[in-house]
């Protein structure tokens, strides 16, 4: 069985011609009077003197599936930084890691990366380039003095940011700290938003909530990493948390931006590995298909024992039944949860699990490509993952699981808006930018990028995290909404970024 790989334009010189007209008397050639000179850039009513940013990995700079130097200083916030910096903005500083390898030790114990780089096919660990280059920063050694302005905390959900003890090394092991919290917190007992208050912020961007559904998300909703309630107190539910951030954050008259939560149909880990990624000779589809007759069998038996009963319509004994052929385009076989149980209707059918094909509604997270068409037993071609051995829930998001996704999404998101309204802060709507991203692309200055992985030219190669050029398009874009709130002129003054100054990828060899 063949294992299965899941896989600008130039500017056209032109020419100015220009006809020169004599005659008699002198002719004056015209020449296009000079540009207005850009008016001096404003911070309009923002006080920038101190600017303190909350958030999770997007905040903190993760790219490539890791924290690293390089990508801290790409950061969206610190991007923001230097230009705001120049508009009265104060010093920025952030917990910088140790290397560029990416990833965290305890003790001298792996928990975190390296990243990843792009071997000419797709992502993959920087050890298999550079099997030396392994994570050198350890929480338990390497933690930089703080105060820090970049409060982003890789893996934080909302009412992570509430948590005293957070950042406690003792908690780690136990799932209840966080090692990247660790390298800054103030003490251990600390919380992100304390030790973000202790700094008297007058400007703070706030950009938290994408967890509470990511994680669900990227373990296939299988229920291991579950949604945060939309509605609860704070510390349990995503509004009551929500609410507290803001309120805590705002008390002494900081002027702030909140962005909200973009679908997860808009980033290429879910959209990059196709449904039907399988080719197959006709000896091998004819052996597997042998292999689902009896179940195929059984499905129909079901049905007709269950005629009569709606229990089990003609419909779902279709999409249930498993059928592949010689050629390319087959599709997965996966666990879906959401088929009806025979086995609970009649213990005659327990033998018919809950398998069918993925079809194009289905999403398969992006480490599935390096999963499909491995052996669940080596030596046997009879045991392909997503072929004779189905896929576990953890690697698709069946429509059910989308919709339960979007339900809470637009619940956060709603939260988001309404609490910057009734506060008086900017608005950034990543969700929307993200969805251009997706649907046709965003143009900046001489680029157009897209949320294509590895040739959108904006998502790094975990398909979730922007990457240094996707960081300064978001820096951009953030300016313009703080133009657009509080008369600032980032873009009208020239202060924006050249997005194309910004790299789309690091070598493996960077040290």
């Amino acid at each position: 069985m063949q294992k299965i790989s899941i896989h600008i334009k130039k500017y056209i010189p032109y020419v100015l011609g220009m006809a020169l007209l004599v005659s008699c008397e002198q002719d004056a050639i015209e020449r296009p009077a000079p540009a207005a000179p850009l008016p001096a850039l404003s911070a309009g009513s923002l006080n920038l003197s101190k600017y303190v940013s909350l958030g999770n990995s997007l905040t903190a700079g993760y790219t490539d599936g890791a924290l690293f130097k390089a990508s801290q200083q790409m950061s969206m916030p610190n991007l923001l930084a230097q230009k705001f910096a120049k508009a009265g903005g104060g010093t920025f500083s952030q917990p910088m890691m140790n290397d560029n390898n990416g990833g965290l030790l305890l003790a001298g114990n792996v928990i975190a990366g390296p990243r990843l780089f792009f071997n000419g096919a797709g992502p993959a660990s920087l050890l298999t380039a550079n099997p030396a280059a392994t994570p050198t920063t350890d929480i338990a050694t390497n933690n930089p003095s703080g105060p820090f302005n970049n409060m982003g905390v890789p893996g934080a959900k909302s009412y992570h940011l509430l948590a005293p003890g957070y950042g406690n090394i003792g908690n780690v092991a136990l799932g209840l700290a966080n090692p990247y919290f660790v390298r800054m917190a103030s003490s251990p007992n600390a919380s992100v938003l304390a030790d973000a208050m202790a700094q008297a912020p007058t400007f703070f961007s706030l950009w938290i909530g994408n967890n509470d559904a990511l994680g669900y998300a990227t373990t296939g909703g299988n229920g291991t990493n579950p949604l945060t309630p939309v509605s609860g107190t704070p510390g349990v539910g995503f509004d009551g948390t929500y609410g507290a951030l803001i309120a805590t954050l705002t008390a002494g008259g900081a002027q702030g931006v909140v962005a909200n939560i973009p679908y997860v149909t808009s980033i290429p880990h879910f959209t990059t590995v196709p449904h039907n990624p399988v080719p197959l000779d006709a000896a091998t589809a004819g052996a597997v298909n042998a292999a689902y007759a009896p179940y195929n069998g059984g499905l129909q038996g079901a049905y007709q024992a269950l005629q009569g009963t709606g229990l089990l319509s003609a419909e779902e004994v279709a999409k249930r039944t498993i059928s592949f052929s010689a050629g390319a385009g087959n599709a997965v076989v996966i666990v879906d949860e959401s088929l009806t149980d025979l086995g609970a209707i009649n213990p005659a059918f327990a033998a018919l699990p809950k398998y069918r094909q993925a079809t194009a509604e289905d999403l398969l997270v992006l480490p599935a490509s390096a999963f499909i068409g491995t052996l669940a037993v080596p030596g046997n071609p009879l045991t392909v993952n997503g072929v004779a051995v189905p896929l576990a829930d953890k690697w698709v998001l069946t429509p059910q699981e989308q919709a339960e996704i979007k339900t809470a999404i637009d619940g956060y998101n709603n939260i988001i808006k309404a609490a910057a309204t009734a506060a008086g802060l900017a608005h950034f709507d990543a969700n929307a930018y993200m969805k251009q991203l997706a649907s046709g692309g965003i143009t900046d200055g001489k680029f157009t990028v897209t949320s294509n992985l590895v040739t959108g030219g904006v998502f790094s190669l975990d398909g979730v995290h922007p990457n240094p050029r996707g960081y300064a398009l978001l820096s951009n874009l953030m300016m313009k909404t703080l133009d657009a709130t509080f008369g600032s002129n980032f873009e009208a003054s020239g202060n924006l970024l050249d997005i194309g100054d910004y790299p789309t990828n690091f070598s493996p060899a960077m040290q």
